[in-house]
């Protein structure tokens, strides 16, 4: 039979939870994944004999409470957390330590500065008021702007609770916050060039701009919001890496009924009278649905897998004007030992890791070093000196590497998608070289430990895990691309002006960042919309 309620192309996260909620609500509904594996940029894959290595998308992720809830996933993923949120070594020999625990973390600021000390709660105070706020609004269909109807209003009534929790008083601070960029709301509360660097970091994590680039303090709320830990970003590891979260939500919509195919890619969306009826596979075998929902990114639902002819001149405009800009490469390293990091004071010699290295490492010793890293990237290069986020997995999970050693994965900013001399082919090995040798600044031992290296290019990420331009948030995460502008105007609740065509991907409000928001959110919509 190759009929469906609800056909699903792509099984990054997003995909799968959206087959979970629907075939939870009785849908019959089938998952087409191009790839031999699940989980999209979430992966876990044995890139080295022995070590489980998540890919692209590592950490613990930022997947909703709702989410975890509804489809039953805590009771078969171990999520280990760290009770360090961010490690940030110092090339003066010297480090910051950012805990969950706000009093030590008061005794290490003080140890930069006495008043950032005393700064450092009501930041994270008001911090996590905005949050709050940016956080329930992920949750919520964006309105049909500029036509607003009395259904969207109602939608956004969701948002009075988190409004009132955050006061009056302080709903202007959000708005004048969010287009800020994260340097000046940081520059407001401290002094030290450490504490802004080891907190403003993530702001830049998740797009292409550095912290002194307008709308990061978004960026920066948003993670906050999402991390679960009432931070700036989340911080532990999925036991069995991120792979293990995807198999788990997998597992969860075939346990409500979906079925999820592996190596079939979708050559197109079959479009009849303006609605969308199927998908027509690579191998030429043709489905049928009465919901089509796409979990690729914006240009290739619309340019690849969608006839232009189908769609209006004002959409495909919008669509080339979308701004993706990946600029993250990854690396990932075996190690025969653990690092010992200069500013640890060689802890770690004896094979036993100290706190600090379960936790994100962040080579962002200021706002300053990060926004010259970013610099050399609007010309078409990469830094000497690059920002560099760091996580050793194994150190929480031993079993992301074999007996004795360890794994160590890299996101390395910035790599522009496009390089003004020579390619990426030739150049990434170049630009791995200096982001292990920026890293041996910090652990001298580095070198000596690396048994094997593996690459991940920007173009590497968009050919492999199909992320456009190299961007794991299927377009910026900007301010012009929020809310009811993402990812388009017009196509901003989940539906594409097609009939029976939605989006439930990255390039969907929220955004990126593994929560299973835009998933949820689309699965919501759909239903929504199967009763009318």
């Amino acid at each position: 039979m190759n009929s469906y309620d609800a056909i699903i192309i792509g099984a990054g996260h997003n995909g799968l939870v959206t087959a979970g909620y629907l075939a939870k609500a009785g849908r019959r509904v089938l998952v087409l994944e191009r790839r031999g594996l699940v989980g999209g940029a979430a992966t876990t894959e044995e890139i080295f004999s022995g070590f489980r290595v998540s890919s692209v998308a590592d950490g613990s992720g930022y997947l909703s409470a709702d989410v975890r809830r509804d489809l039953k996933l805590d009771s078969h993923v171990e999520r280990i957390d760290s009770e360090v949120v961010a490690f940030s070594p110092q090339p003066d020999g010297s480090h910051l330590t950012i805990y969950r625990d706000t009093a030590k973390t008061i005794q290490e600021i003080a140890r930069f500065s006495k008043a950032d000390a005393e700064s450092y709660p009501k930041f994270v105070e008001l911090m996590q008021a905005l949050a709050g706020l940016v956080a329930a609004l992920g949750h919520v269909t964006p309105m049909a702007l500029p036509e607003v109807t009395f259904g969207d209003l109602r939608g956004a009534v969701g948002l009075l609770g988190p409004g009132r929790k955050l006061g009056r008083k302080r709903i202007p601070e959000l708005l004048r916050v969010l287009p800020m960029p994260a340097a000046d709301i940081l520059n407001e509360y401290f002094e030290s060039p450490a504490v802004k660097g080891a907190i403003g970091a993530n702001s830049s994590m998740g797009v292409s701009f550095g912290p002194q680039e307008s709308g990061t303090a978004y960026t920066m709320l948003l993670s906050w919001g999402l991390s679960g830990n009432g931070l700036f970003r989340s911080a532990g590891v999925i036991k069995g890496g991120m792979g293990a979260l995807c198999d788990a939500i997998a597992s969860a919509a075939t346990g409500f009924g979906a079925e999820i195919r592996t190596d079939a890619p979708v050559a197109s969306i079959t479009v009849e009278d303006g609605r969308a009826i199927g998908v027509k596979l690579e191998s030429g075998v043709e489905l049928t649905a009465n919901t089509i929902v796409s979990n690729a990114d914006p240009r290739t639902t619309f340019n690849r897998l969608l006839d232009p002819r189908t769609l209006g001149k004002k959409i495909l405009q919008h669509v080339a004007n979308i701004k993706f800009k990946g600029s993250g490469l990854r690396i990932h390293l075996a190690l025969s030992g653990l690092p010992q990091f200069t500013s640890l004071a060689g802890a770690g010699a004896d094979g036993v890791a100290p706190v600090q290295l379960g936790a994100p490492i962040q080579i962002a010793p200021s706002l300053d070093y990060i926004e010259r890293a970013y610099d050399h990237s609007k010309y078409g290069r990469f830094s000497d000196s690059p920002f560099l986020d760091v996580l050793i997995p194994s150190v929480l999970d031993p079993s992301a590497a074999p007996a004795g050693q360890h794994l160590m994965s890299i996101t390395a900013k910035y790599a522009p998608y496009e390089l003004a001399d020579g390619d990426w082919e030739t150049q990434k090995e170049v630009f791995a070289d200096i982001v292990v040798n920026t890293l041996a600044e910090y652990a001298p031992n580095l070198r000596e430990l690396i048994e094997q290296r593996h690459v991940l290019s920007v173009p590497d990420l968009e050919s492999i895990y199909g992320l456009p331009e190299g961007n794991p948030n299927h377009g910026e995460m900007i301010l012009n691309q929020f809310f009811h502008m993402r990812p388009i105007p017009g196509n901003a609740r989940y539906r594409a002006q097609i009939e029976g065509l939605y989006l439930c991907g990255a390039g969907c409000h929220p955004g990126g960042g593994v929560s299973g928001v835009p998933g949820h959110n689309a699965a919501r919509e759909i239903l929504k919309d199967s009763k009318k």
